[in-house]
């Protein structure tokens, strides 16, 4: 067979965009760039910042030949609207044009490649209208080399435009990002980039289903060149025919369908069915990571859906339908608690030793949980005065209530449970038995005054905390395990309180009140003191000492001298 005198192109190539209506996704940028050029306010420096494959590079062309077009008839002017007709437009197109100079920093980094650029700066274009330099990721320049460009950057000659292309605009100097006009290019929607595959398909020849150029579009993330060197991979793949089971296959991505029945089983707690689906996942081939990755998309669809969001255009209608039913029935907590499991499970199996083991453990866990009572329907329980329900049945019909049919979960699955002498409830259509509570365990026994708190602080390790009662707490109300005091100087009321809790295994409230208090225990051991003194000053004996010396003081005392002097 003989071989063809064109070389093959690569999709990505061939259909690079010609003209400003080619390219997608970019309208705000679009806009503005043909309001400039009408309106003749167009900058010196160009910066295009965006992901890989979003028309950095190409759009940098586009302007060089929407600047220097000169229209079929050679009077045109610059608009946003080349001909590509015109020998500037054609020689840009094909990369020849001798006053458009496109460097790659990532291999010209240093300030020599720079100063090649300031001194041809200074000679007028050859035959273009603008002399243009497009450095493409200006992000690798190294510091002399942007340095070595401020100047020029900031007051080039009028016919010299510099455009730049960067993937990491956080790399670049602040001083060379004040001089340029920045523009961000946006990622490219599913719904888009599925479009513009079709157009390509159909321009290609080649049957595509329009679910595989939606796989294809989500796979590549925002950007046109990803999805484009997708779809011809796809194309060599399904021998010019692409359907949705070859991508899947080729991506190594599992089955929408796959995935929702998966994400029904793991709400219904099926252990068994869940470990089956997995273990078919993995024979086709399916990495555990990219099945994670397809539960936590499903899950997000189902949360999307059940506020209100706009649907996603990529999705099918079955996707759609099934989401729409979910969101119907589920809960926000199931559907959190779902989000959160599968997010922790991702973040196991991509760091596991064993993804396959770990991924199974992660939905197993998801499994256990979906039999779990919700919080907020368990506190209802409770401070309603209903019982604390025990054992898995109970427990995983407030989860099958929220569930659609098809995910509840059957008694079979949730009532087998492991031996246990734990009580359980006994439940018939017409009769339900209730085990008597356990007798509450015995509450510690509080210290019976305030004096007694203070003695078991002292002989429980907490000297200084016993010495700030003693010496600064005036007693407001004692009613164990409450405590309220006028503090004489400020006391560590936290501290306090976390140390009773601790000694006693009693939760205490401790605060601070104004009003009447008794005095401090050191007060009340100074007035006793006090007290004591003036009967010993006020005896016979010291009285007669007294008014025979009257300069006589009391140095010290004993009770017990008193008593026998006495």
């Amino acid at each position: 067979m003989a071989e063809s005198a064109v070389p093959y192109r690569v999709l990505a190539r061939k259909y690079r965009p010609q003209t400003f209506a080619e390219l997608i996704g970019q309208d705000a940028m679009v806009t503005t760039l043909g309001n400039a050029i009408r309106r003749d306010r167009l900058a010196h420096a160009f910066l295009l910042t965006g992901v890989r494959g979003v028309g950095k590079t190409s759009t940098a062309r586009l302007i060089a030949k929407a600047l220097n077009c000169i229209g079929p008839d050679g009077q045109g002017g610059p608009t946003i609207d080349p001909c590509g007709k015109c020998d500037p437009c054609t020689a840009i197109a094909e990369g020849r044009h001798i006053d458009v100079t496109e460097m790659d920093a990532a291999s010209h980094t240093g300030i020599d490649d720079i100063r090649e650029i300031i001194e041809a700066v200074r000679y007028a274009s050859v035959s273009a209208r603008y002399k243009i330099y497009i450095i493409d990721e200006v992000h690798m320049l190294s510091k002399a080399a942007f340095n070595g460009l401020l100047k020029t950057l900031e007051e080039p000659p009028a016919h010299v435009k510099f455009l730049f292309a960067t993937t990491e605009v956080n790399k670049i100097p602040v001083t060379v990002l004040s001089r340029c006009q920045r523009f961000d290019l946006r990622r490219i929607p599913a719904d888009l980039l599925s479009r513009h595959f079709a157009h390509v398909v159909e321009q290609e020849g080649v049957e595509a289903e329009p679910e595989a150029l939606a796989l294809i579009a989500r796979a590549a993330e925002g950007s046109a060149r990803d999805g484009l060197s997708i779809l011809d991979q796809a194309i060599a793949h399904g021998q010019d025919r692409v359907d949705a089971r070859q991508v899947r296959e080729m991506l190594g991505l599992s089955d929408r369908g796959a995935v929702r029945a998966l994400f029904a089983k793991l709400l219904a707690g099926d252990a068994p069915a869940v470990l089956a689906a997995v273990g078919r996942q993995h024979e086709l081939g399916v990495d555990p990571t990219a099945l994670f990755r397809g539960l936590l998309e499903t899950c997000h669809g189902v949360t999307r859906a059940k506020v209100g969001g706009a649907p996603d255009p990529a999705l099918s209608v079955e996707e759609r339908e099934a989401f729409a039913d979910w969101a119907s029935r589920l809960g926000y907590p199931v559907l959190h608690r779902m989000w959160q499991l599968l997010l922790k499970g991702h973040e196991e199996v991509q760091s596991a030793i064993l993804p396959m083991e770990a991924a199974e453990m992660a939905l197993l866990r998801i499994v256990h949980a979906s039999t779990l009572p919700d919080p907020g329907e368990l506190i209802r329980r409770l401070t309603g005065g209903e019982g604390a329900v025990v054992g898995a049945a109970p427990a995983a019909a407030g989860v099958a209530s929220a569930l659609p049919p098809a995910a509840a979960p059957s008694p079979a699955l949730v009532a087998p449970r492991e031996p246990s002498d734990d009580p359980v409830v006994v439940s018939s259509p017409a009769v339900a038995v209730t085990p008597a509570p356990a007798p509450a365990p015995a509450r510690p026994t509080l210290p019976v005054d305030f004096r007694a708190l203070h003695d078991l602080l002292v002989d429980r390790g907490e000297p200084l905390l016993a010495q700030e009662l003693h010496d600064f707490a005036g007693l407001i109300r004692y009613a164990p395990p409450e405590l309220v005091v006028r503090p004489t100087r400020p006391i560590d009321l936290r501290k306090l309180s976390a140390a009773l809790r601790r000694l006693t295994d009693t939760s205490w409230t401790v605060s601070t009140a104004e009003g009447d208090a008794a005095p401090t225990m050191l007060d009340q051991e100074k007035a006793a003191a006090a007290a004591e003194r003036a009967v010993v000053w006020d005896s016979p004996v010291v009285r007669a000492a007294r008014e025979a010396f009257p300069d006589t003081e009391l140095l010290g005392y004993t009770l017990d001298q008193r008593s026998a002097n006495l």
